[in-house]
């Protein structure tokens, strides 16, 4: 596969994943994702980004200002 940016090559690879939720950053360590070695453009499959809606819905109840999870340990 060729990254859709610059046409580099992907490889798997693990990411951070960012979000913030009603002025909460949610920030999930060792997401598996695929990146580009040349632009650094990263991609999810679908699998992986139901996961990480999943993790994030679990810490919408428990949310303090800023809330740091591993994704090999909450998926």
């Amino acid at each position: 596969m060729k990254c859709f940016l610059c046409k580099g090559d992907l490889e798997k690879s693990t990411t951070t994943y960012m979000t913030d939720y009603n002025n909460c950053y949610i920030i999930i360590k060792n997401v598996p994702c695929t990146k580009c070695t040349q632009c650094g453009e990263v991609y999810l499959n679908g699998v992986t980004v139901q996961k990480i809606e999943t993790i994030i819905q679990r810490l919408k109840a428990a949310l303090t200002e800023i809330a740091v999870v591993d994704f090999t340990q909450a998926a």
